[in-house]
């Protein structure tokens, strides 16, 4: 076999894995995970008794997420495999979950769980990806990946326009879960393991002491950062690398959550858009968010602390409109409102997956999920906020807060660190 055969077969193969991956994480990000801020309007009048904790089960939703991320830091980058079969499980447990649960306590344990399969998801797509992919292509690739969530809303909302009920709905929406996860897992194959490994290898054992391979010294911000990150001497203060991120993503995730939770309600309730028609809000949400395959291209223009705060100021300018549309009662604002936060968001989570690469390299999957878990932090405790806000302050107020807390990430996210010593 010519090698220009045996390269065409791995290009076609490394797009399949990207294209299942996306589908994975449309599932469980799009649809599980982000599904109840959709069906919000729906559960509000089919099962009422679960309006009121609403803000609870997004923030428990959140919360899950973050411990499965954590947990999978501990061996996505060894067995990114095994990460993939939790996320479809958990994914699809949760989903079901929610099609049957008819009291507030079942229903934010349902969520709970669904909220791990993202957290399972995209770290062991990180390794997953590098394997299948030339590194050319793996920036471009992940934000392919990470647009999942574009098409997994798009769907999502295509599901609430025409159900007449939430519990055949959740059910589709688990069996998405379960088939996507083992498309993707049989698609990646054993070698994701192995290039997972070789990576691991490869990483520290160039820098450790009677290795004669040398290296020109890099002058620029992300080379010393990946230096520092690579070296086995630095050992915690590696942590540093992953701090400025971690808190721009806390700040951030808290100002998203509000149009991820209380998006759509809050624009049915003040008459912007007819509930009826809610599903079409997530609808151009996930459109919007197809822009966030262009990611990777912004980034290398803007570098990846400018990369951030652009798109966390377009995240402030579609809370912006959220107010304005509540205030006009345009639908108009409203649509492209939410079409300025889908590009936002899905831009903003994919610089996270690249800032982890850059610092942490050979344990990408590892970095993304400290960061990941960072901005559903974030998230978790602006969903219990906003829902406890709700009662005493007015959508526009709400919404302007929210604003504020992503211009205030997004600055942070410029904020320059002293660089660890190796």
């Amino acid at each position: 076999m010519s090698r220009e055969t045996i390269g065409r077969e791995a290009r076609t193969s490394g797009l399949g894995v990207a294209f299942a991956g996306m589908l994975l994480i449309a599932a469980t990000y799009g649809m599980a995970r982000f599904g109840v801020g959709l069906f919000a309007p729906l559960l509000a009048v089919q099962r009422p008794e679960l309006a009121e904790v609403l803000g609870w089960a997004a923030a428990a939703q959140f919360t899950s997420y973050s411990v499965a991320a954590l947990a999978a830091a501990r061996f996505v980058d060894r067995a990114p495999r095994a990460g993939l079969l939790l996320a479809g499980a958990t994914a699809a447990l949760g989903c079901l979950g929610v099609a049957v649960a008819g009291s507030p306590a079942i229903f934010v344990v349902a969520v709970f769980i669904g909220g791990m399969g993202g957290g399972f998801a995209s770290p062991a797509l990180v390794p997953v990806i590098d394997a299948a992919v030339p590194r050319r292509a793996s920036a471009t690739a992940q934000s392919l990946v990470n647009s999942g969530t574009a098409v997994g809303v798009i769907v999502a909302g295509l599901v609430a326009s025409a159900a007449s009920s939430v519990g055949p709905a959740w059910v589709f929406m688990a069996t998405m879960c379960a088939t996507t996860a083992v498309a993707v897992w049989h698609s990646a194959g054993p070698r994701a393991e192995l290039g997972a490994a070789a990576r691991a290898t490869a990483g520290p054992t160039s820098r450790l002491p009677g290795n004669r391979s040398k290296k020109p010294p890099s002058t620029s911000w992300a080379g010393r950062d990946m230096e520092a990150a690579s070296s086995p001497l630095a050992g915690s203060r590696r942590w540093r690398l992953l701090a400025v991120p971690g808190v721009a993503a806390v700040i951030a995730g808290a100002g998203s959550a509000l149009i991820w939770t209380f998006g759509p309600l809050l624009l049915t309730e003040a008459g912007s858009v007819a509930p009826e028609r809610a599903g079409w809000l997530w609808i151009t949400l996930g459109i919007g968010g197809f822009l966030g395959i262009f990611t990777g291209t912004l980034v290398r223009r803007l570098g990846t602390r400018g990369g951030w705060c652009f798109f966390a100021a377009a995240l402030a300018l579609a809370s912006a409109g959220v107010a304005a549309s509540v205030l006009t009662g345009s639908g108009l604002i409203a649509y492209a409102s939410m079409a300025v936060f889908g590009a936002g968001y899905m831009s903003l989570s994919g610089v996270l997956i690249l800032w982890a690469r850059t610092v942490w390299p050979g344990t990408a999957g590892a970095g993304t999920s400290m960061l990941f878990i960072a901005l559903a932090t974030g998230q978790a405790l602006g969903s219990a906020g906003f829902g406890l806000a709700r009662g005493a302050m007015s959508p526009v107020v709400l919404a302007a807060l929210a604003a504020g807390f992503l211009i205030l990430g997004g600055l942070t996210g410029l904020i320059r660190g002293r660089r660890p010593s190796a």
